[in-house]
């Protein structure tokens, strides 16, 4: 009897995750549409250097100027963010035709532990040109790298 009760269960279960899958996929997407509208997600991408030894880092933001964009560093984390204004208006079949866009952004990236805080303006540096921002830091300074230790 025992077998039987444990093998439905195990059905039920299987059932169960599948039902919570397809709830969590449908509603996910759902809540990724309506935010959509709302939330601007810029492109990043991240390279290191071995010659150098920096991480650059190169978001793209069409359309944005560096005044509307915002880099702060809080726990080791360095923080972008931003937010995308627009307006246009014209005139075309006799009809007036104005549009706004509106977004904010946020993206944060994980900083090594060797950058202090006090030296944080001297080892970064962002730049922006052509709606691309780009920032490099060093990957580990010389206080963090790792060391070998002899045995005598």
């Amino acid at each position: 009897m025992s077998l039987t009760t444990c093998y439905f269960n195990d059905i039920l279960s299987d059932f169960a995750s599948l039902d919570r899958f397809f709830d969590e996929a449908f509603n996910s997407r759902a809540i990724r549409q309506s935010q959509s509208v709302d939330t601007f997600r810029p492109r990043m991408d991240v390279h290191y250097d071995k010659d150098t030894n920096n991480v650059n880092v190169a978001f793209e933001l069409p359309g944005l100027q560096k005044e509307d964009v915002s880099i702060d560093v809080h726990n080791d984390v360095l923080t972008v963010s931003g937010e995308s204004k627009g307006y246009s208006e014209r005139n075309e079949g006799g009809y007036a035709i104005r549009e706004r866009r509106y977004g904010k952004f946020a993206r944060g990236l994980s900083l090594p532990h060797g950058l202090k805080a006090s030296r944080v303006n001297e080892d970064i540096k962002a730049s922006m040109e052509n709606g691309v921002l780009t920032i490099a830091f060093p990957r580990s300074t010389p206080e963090t790298e790792r060391k070998k230790i002899t045995i005598a």
